[in-house]
């Protein structure tokens, strides 16, 4: 199930009637939304609802171990655990990508002989629930997080479907503290309305409208159009990426807001950004804060001077890159940041003050950006290649951009500047209406997105990660 469709609307109404009489009964409340949860995962592939409890069952029981293991062993449990969990992404995700390597390499050396692919079918959603496991075992080992001591919070803490399939990432001290009380927490409604009209807005209107009309065909025959609709097709992309993973974020915060548990926010603003390292402060939160804590943190961070720092700066892009995908243009997109934050190190202390120099920074670093997100956004490495040379041909000829079109990436732009609490400072004037009046504001929105967006819904860019 998509959100921004009926049948999902169906079902999340459902999930509300039933646990609404059960906001004073938790243990309850907490197995109507992990059946929901797991309901709504079948919806994908009932089969690999077997997957998913297996993967929290191992995560459970690598929690209990940790609490009960003292010394040396704590760091073989903690290593282990989080070893299956790769194990078990890398198979799914890596495996015919490494079929592929090998037998490319075979022939490289004249030898004939092919590895079988395997035609793995990758679950949806893997990579975000696996982090979710990762995660609580290293702060379990770490002693940021109580060991989770009942089997069903941590089946809904990996499994809770707001954020199952494309994230947030939320951690296990945010959100597990959350299950434990012994009610939830009361419901800001207009906010949560809010964040999910918004985010219907970015994805069904403005995102998809952009892919459609815009980038899909620039991008899938680059050579065929002049270097303005490159160039927009380039900027669209940007625009079409955030509207897109924001909007899916957002939506997840609203509807778990609406079930009474609260996600810390995912997005903010990453365009405005200065550099690349205020970028990663501000884009997929919740990932690049789990970058550092789990990988750029323990590979020693800053410490040891700058050379030091841009090759652990480096590592945790390039590795940051293979999560999206076992594709060498993933590679080369998580490269590309990784270098370009390392000699960030080393030119940022050196960087004129002043607010014109901050804008020419702000605008030096979405360039880059963009420049990346072709790379991310081809088909292959070879057709971001192409896509570079006919850019640099500087082709004339006539735009197939319309004034729309153009409007629509200046508006995905413009959010950016939108005041950080707007959200909150409009919410506040209406949250004193009643019930049913927000619930009929928040339906006529729903229709009018609906009716302003393009025919059919396309899946979430994320869910291919």
């Amino acid at each position: 199930m998509l959100f921004p469709t009926l049948p999902f609307l169906l079902f999340f109404g459902l999930v509300g009637l039933a646990v609404v009489p059960l906001r004073h009964a938790p243990q309850a409340r907490k197995l109507v939304l992990l059946a929901a949860s797991y309901a709504f995962y079948a919806g994908w592939n009932w089969r690999f609802c077997f997957l998913l409890a297996g993967s929290s069952l191992w995560t459970y029981v690598a929690g209990l171990l940790l609490g009960r293991t003292q010394g040396q062993g704590r760091r073989y449990v903690a290593a282990a655990a989080i070893a299956g969990h790769l194990l078990l992404l890398g198979f799914f995700k890596y495996v015919d990508f490494f079929v592929g390597s090998v037998n490319q390499a075979a022939h490289a050396l004249g030898l004939t002989h092919e590895l079988p692919f395997i035609e793995v079918i990758l679950p949806v959603g893997i990579s975000f629930f696996t982090f979710h496991g990762i995660s609580y075992v290293a702060d379990v080992y770490r002693g940021e997080v109580a060991v989770c001591r009942r089997l069903t919070d941590m089946l809904l803490y990996i499994s809770f479907f707001p954020q199952l399939v494309a994230g947030p990432i939320v951690r296990a001290k945010f959100f597990l503290p959350q299950l434990y009380a012994g009610r939830v927490a009361g419901i800001s409604f207009a906010p949560a309305v809010m964040l999910i009209l918004g985010g219907l807005f970015k994805k069904v209107v403005i995102a998809n409208y952009i892919a459609t009309n815009l980038v899909d065909p620039v991008f899938f025959d680059p050579e065929s159009f002049p270097f303005i609709d490159l160039l927009a097709a380039m900027y669209g992309y940007a625009v079409q990426i955030y509207c897109d993973f924001s909007a899916y974020s957002d939506i997840a915060i609203g509807l778990a807001a609406l079930l009474g548990y609260w996600f810390p926010p995912n997005f903010n603003q990453p365009y405005r950004a200065d550099s690349l390292q205020d970028f990663w402060r501000r884009w997929h939160i919740s990932l690049s804060s789990w970058l550092r804590d789990y990988l750029y943190k323990p590979l020693g961070g800053s410490r040891g001077g700058k050379l030091l720092t841009a090759r652990n700066l480096a590592i945790t892009m390039l590795l940051g890159g293979i999560w999206h995908g076992a594709a060498l243009k993933f590679v080369v997109w998580g490269a590309v940041h990784g270098v370009a934050l390392g000699v960030e190190r080393f030119l940022l202390p050196r960087r004129p003050a002043g607010r014109g120099w901050t804008i020419i920074a702000t605008v030096l670093t979405f360039h880059v950006v963009c420049l990346a997100w072709v790379v991310f956004r081809a088909e292959d490495l070879q057709a971001a290649i192409t896509y570079f040379g006919a850019m640099a041909q500087f082709s004339a000829g006539s735009t197939q951009v319309t004034p729309f079109t153009l409007t629509l990436v200046g508006l995905g732009l413009s959010l950016h500047f939108v005041p950080a609490d707007f959200v909150n400072r409009v919410a506040s004037r209406v949250t004193a209406w009643p019930d049913w009046a927000l619930g009929a504001c928040g339906g006529l929105g729903i229709v009018g997105v609906t009716a302003l967006g393009p025919d059919g819904v396309a899946p979430f860019i994320y869910f291919q990660f």
